[in-house]
């Protein structure tokens, strides 16, 4: 059978290696190797997708030898959490090559940097062998800090250092959980279907191993009061390294919570499940109150990323507290589908804020004003993903946060506080639109052109999937529910 995970892992790598191998080629050309390898790419994703899950564990497996001495091999393969996080990983790869085009400078650096990377994050996610999760996990960090310090703005170079100085000591913690892992298991082995289906730990051990795992983990969503990396990165990041930092790079963190914090030490994880709620309910009111003292688009909506990924850290929570399977499975369901609609809803955003910088060469709301008359259809993309955001009806993010508020009233009443970031988020968000879209528009905005066909091509599909994740929500939750209903622990 043809092995098609690892195709569309390793296709970018490929096109990396094209494009440097292309020194002479000219942008246009570098851009066109870029997008072309990244639309074959997602044409793998769906190829994995028309394949589906296992109702037994992970599926599609591909496995070669690699250290055996120690129990280490090339292992892939997917999940019901997994393969929707691929999916989406592969899609906002390709618009950001696609809205990327326009990059001139070290165009073949930055394409192929693009690309590592998306090799890295679709090897995150599709890695069953410890060791070569952490490889994947980490050479991410080291593309997108040179995303960031080669082609941010202003202060790039300071913000690059902070995200790569946490990010990366952060990880140090889960290379011991791993190790503890690999020593506690018998036979010693980094096959993490082994470490799922038997946890290897008991007792403090499994409690010392959780805590390495949590720190890690909470670095990457990340959660308060380890969140301070985030704003700086995204204010300093082009749009693209934004988009992808937030919609693809944040769920390594919250997909390590489900696969290893939760799947592999679950009783200590039953034991910590209070304190990991709390983490989860003061990060997501904490978002959204940091979201609504911000003037600046790009922070604001970085903030709100911490206040919806704290909805995610709460669905894990209630999942590793809850006894009854049916309230388990309702709690992850809802956790990987606000994964998803956080990457379609924050990507359009971010896409957004990118698209207007460019026109007005500022992010200060207090400057903005009246854009609804001067470009409406950027100003009504923006209406649709603010409102996507603060959770309306109909739009990606309610199915998602229902189910997680649902969950939460079954096991924590006491824990549906957090549905307090929503009111605090329709707040700023209707500020914002209040600011930038609505009266008349300033003197200096008023010949501002609107979306161009590039632009569109970039936002339309995130758009259109926001409305029909929202509206019809079961092919996503199908997949999802596959693994998630299987879970025993």
């Amino acid at each position: 059978m043809l092995p098609v995970v690892s195709i569309t892992l390793f296709l970018p790598l490929l096109g990396a290696l094209l494009v440097m191998a292309l020194r002479r080629a000219s942008p246009t050309t570098v851009h066109a190797v870029g997008i072309g390898t990244s639309a074959l790419t997602l044409l793998g994703a769906v190829a994995m997708w028309s394949r589906g899950v296992s109702e037994t564990g992970f599926a599609q497996l591909e496995q070669i030898d690699w250290m055996p001495a120690i129990g280490a091999a090339y292992r892939v393969g997917v999940d019901g959490i997994s393969l929707p996080l691929v999916l989406l990983t592969a899609a906002l790869f390709l618009l950001t090559f696609i809205y990327s085009a326009k990059v001139r400078e070290r165009s073949h650096a930055y394409v192929a940097l693009m690309l590592l990377l998306e090799t890295a994050a679709i090897g995150t996610f599709t890695a069953l062998d410890a060791i070569l999760f952490y490889v994947f996990f980490e050479v991410s960090l080291v593309s997108m800090y040179f995303m960031i310090a080669g082609w941010g703005h202003e202060d790039r170079q300071r913000a690059a250092l902070m995200f790569f100085l946490y990010t990366l000591l952060g990880s140090l913690p889960l290379l011991l959980a791993i190790l503890g892992l690999y020593l506690g298991s018998t036979p010693h082995s980094f096959d993490m279907r082994l470490w799922i289906d038997n946890p290897p730990l008991t007792g403090t051990a499994a409690m010392l191993a959780l805590i390495a795992m949590l720190f890690t983990f909470a670095v990457k969503i990340p959660v308060f009061p380890l969140h301070t990396w985030l704003p700086a990165a995204h204010v300093q990041a082009p749009a693209a390294g934004s988009v992808i930092l937030a919609c693809v790079m944040l769920k390594f963190g919250t997909y390590g919570l489900v696969r290893f914090a939760l799947q592999m030490t679950p009783d200590a994880f039953r034991e910590a499940g209070i304190a990991i709620l709390v983490v989860g309910v003061v990060a997501a009111i904490y978002g959204a109150f940091a979201a609504l003292a911000q003037n600046d688009l790009k922070r604001l909506v970085a903030y709100t990323s911490v206040n919806h990924m704290g909805y995610i850290v709460v669905g894990v929570a209630i999942a590793g507290l809850a006894h009854d399977p049916a309230i388990r499975a309702l709690a992850l369901d809802g956790s990987v589908l606000q994964m998803i609609s956080h990457g379609l809803v924050t990507g359009a955003l971010f896409f957004l804020v990118g698209m207007l910088q460019d026109r007005a060469h500022t992010r200060d709301m207090d400057r903005f004003g009246g854009l609804l008359k001067t470009v409406p259809v950027l100003g009504w993309s923006f209406v649709l993903a603010a409102f996507a955001s603060l959770g309306l009806p109909g739009l990606a993010h309610f199915p998602a946060e229902f189910q997680i508020f649902l969950a939460t009233l079954r096991v924590e009443p006491a824990a549906v506080v957090v549905i307090l970031g929503i009111v605090i988020t329709a707040g700023l968000y209707l500020q914002a639109i209040s600011k930038v879209l609505l009266g008349e528009p300033r003197a200096s905005l008023v010949t501002m052109s609107d979306l161009g066909p590039r632009e569109v091509l970039t936002l339309a599909p995130l758009l259109i999937l926001i409305v029909v994740v929202g509206v019809a929500p079961g092919w996503v939750l199908d997949i999802v529910h596959t693994t998630t209903a299987a879970l025993r622990f």
